[in-house]
């Protein structure tokens, strides 16, 4: 199996490097006493100039690997909307301003006239509501004793 070493970042193959146990449990593996004694000297990796940390760091060895990907060109797509067929939403874009804002208001206008009948059936049955309120209010009224006024100013 190969372990990658602790300090530098390259592999480590069966039968060479070393392992260090630190007295607080975590194990490194090393692939050199080079990288051992840069490891025990607190170095920093990113520092060394021969280490992959440092490498990754300032894109060393990259420029192969890297192709320029493609970017995929976003396709326009129509389709159509729920309740609504693509044929019936072209025939609507198709058609002039005029003639649309004419079914427009001829939508609205009868919009209008079924609220205001309704309005109407609920104004003639009122008065016949109101008059059995009337009524009903005069058998009972309450007194209602009115609350005595604080004393303290603010609370």
């Amino acid at each position: 199996k190969l372990d990658l070493c602790g300090f530098s970042g390259y592999k480590i193959y069966p039968g060479k490097g070393k392992r260090y146990a630190r007295v607080d449990g975590k194990v490194f593996n090393f692939l050199s006493q080079k990288a051992e004694h840069s490891f025990l000297m607190r170095r920093n990796p990113r520092k060394i100039c021969w280490t992959v940390l440092y490498r990754r760091k300032h894109k060393k060895g990259t420029n192969e690997e890297v192709v320029k990907k493609r970017t995929r060109r976003t396709q326009k797509f129509q389709r159509a909307i729920q309740g609504a067929t693509l044929e019936s939403i072209m025939a609507k874009r198709n058609q002039k301003p005029e003639v649309r804002k004419a079914q427009r208001e001829q939508l609205i206008r009868q919009a209008k006239e079924k609220s205001k009948a309704s309005q109407q059936k609920k104004a003639a049955s009122k008065p016949a509501q109101s008059a059995a309120r009337t009524q009903a209010g005069k058998k009972s009224q309450k007194v209602v004793k009115s609350a005595a006024p604080r004393v303290g100013g603010k609370r």
